[in-house]
């Protein structure tokens, strides 16, 4: 029986059970505390300190860090109990194996330490959720700090590495089509590292970022201006009432990465797409992969995670907003059904090998 239980199980429960239940929860709750630490390690650098495999005690590793030895030592005690770092007991010493390395640091593709950071993220609100059960509403963008900068980082493993070799081609001769010079939109577009990106490798096309977090929206234009980009303008806007206030026929292109479905009114801004778009010109759109059924996510290797990071902002920031509430896992045959109602006569999906959590929408009138 765990120790950590003061009394024995019902009589009328099965002891094996219970038992097996008792040591799957201990077992995940030591592994999210790894994944609170490897945010740690991830966010103070400490990961990318031990990156090159050099055997280092608590101070040398602190030193290399330029971190306080003392929670260098208690965070090394976390990742050796946790067999993500080696001890040599002999030495003292402490080693990141190669094979660790290779998916927890800033030069890994993909860098696991990244999507760590939600947990904590998310932590921190909630007590302002734990109201929200209670009292319903939702809790605003502003409580939740980080999270257009972690959601940067993700973006930057899941669609920066694979925009020009698996994703744009998803669009036959879009491309080509950007190097002639065409304009594209990016709806919901955060930072907007994709968008600058596009920017940069195609500057014959004119490319426009709209986003309601001023935050992103700021950080979006100091960071284009710095890269010297001419090509690119950003907009902060509610899109509410995109589906009205939406340019006639617009765009080309016109891109939205994971956007839609923590949208106040997401068929707004679906309409809204539709109604921006030239004769001619493509929306795509990658979004969260989920079935729209609790049953059909079972199976889903991340299902636990994606409704965790949905109930704690996805649904929440959109219910702040007197929204729809749509949650993450909306589910494939919804976005086809919304799709479809917005105007678009075709709608391609499409699921890539390096991306397991999304679906690629290719939309067209």
């Amino acid at each position: 029986m765990c120790q950590l239980c003061s009394a024995p199980p019902s009589a009328a429960t099965n002891d094996a059970d219970v038992g097996a239940f008792e040591e799957r929860f201990i077992a995940a709750m030591n592994e999210a505390a790894m994944i609170a630490m490897a945010s740690l390690g991830h966010r103070t650098g400490l990961f990318d300190a031990m990156a090159d495999g050099e055997a280092l005690t608590s101070s040398g590793l602190a030193a290399k860090a330029g971190l306080d030895e003392r929670y260098v030592r208690e965070w090394l005690g976390a990742m050796v109990c946790a067999g993500i770092v080696v001890l040599d007991d002999g030495s003292g010493t402490y080693i990141l194996p190669r094979a660790h390395a290779a998916r927890l640091t800033r030069t890994a593709s993909p860098n696991l330490a990244v999507m760590a950071q939600f947990m904590p993220l998310l932590s921190a609100v909630e007590d302002d959720i734990v109201g929200c059960f209670r009292n319903g509403g939702g809790v605003p963008y502003a409580r939740f700090g980080r999270f257009h900068e972690v959601m940067a980082e993700e973006s930057g493993q899941t669609v920066l590495p694979e925009l020009e070799a698996s994703i744009l081609p998803l669009v036959p001769r879009l491309q080509r089509r950007l190097a002639d010079g065409i304009a594209v939109l990016d709806v919901g577009c955060g930072r907007a590292r994709a968008l600058m990106q596009m920017a940069e490798r195609y500057p014959k096309s004119q490319f426009t970022g709209l986003d309601l977090s001023e935050e992103a929206i700021d950080w979006a234009r100091s960071t284009a201006r710095a890269r010297g980009l001419a090509n690119i303008k950003f907009r902060t806007q509610d899109l509410a009432d995109f589906d009205r206030a939406a340019p006639l026929a617009a765009y080309d292109l016109i891109t939205s990465f994971d956007a839609i479905h923590d949208q106040p009114q997401p068929m707004a801004m679906i309409k809204g797409i539709r109604r921006a778009l030239a004769p001619g010109g493509v929306y795509l759109a990658q979004d969260i992969k989920g079935s729209g059924s609790h049953a059909g996510d079972r199976d889903n290797p991340i299902g636990t995670l994606l409704y965790t990071i949905s109930c704690m902002h996805c649904m929440t920031v959109s219910l702040a907003q007197g929204g729809a509430g749509l949650g993450a896992m909306w589910g494939r045959s919804t976005a086809e059904s919304m799709f479809t109602e917005a105007g678009f006569g075709s709608v391609e999906v499409h699921e890539l090998a390096h991306d397991l959590q999304n679906y690629y929408y290719v939309c067209r009138a």
